[in-house]
């Protein structure tokens, strides 16, 4: 059996790294690059330069998490109460 995590080397700031996400965050993330009209690379290196404390997969994967509820929640239509 495959493991569904999947590790990639990516270059930020010049610097080679690898980094180990689910194929739902690897294309979440092309998603949002795309969106933005920026690489991969560059996407990750705003990420990174941005991420408290925490590794760069963790970063990663809440920083697409958070767009994508953000995306979610602009779109909802108001609920009447």
């Amino acid at each position: 059996m495959r493991s569904p995590v999947v590790k990639r080397s990516i270059i930020i700031a010049g610097h080679k790294t690898s980094v180990s996400l689910e194929a739902a965050f690897w294309n979440g993330l092309k998603e949002i690059s795309g969106l933005r009209n920026m690489t991969l690379s560059e996407l990750v290196g705003e990420i990174d330069s941005n991420r408290p404390r925490s590794n760069l997969s963790s970063a990663i994967r809440v920083f697409v998490l958070d767009y994508f509820k953000n995306r979610a929640t602009a779109t909802k239509p108001e609920q009447k109460v």
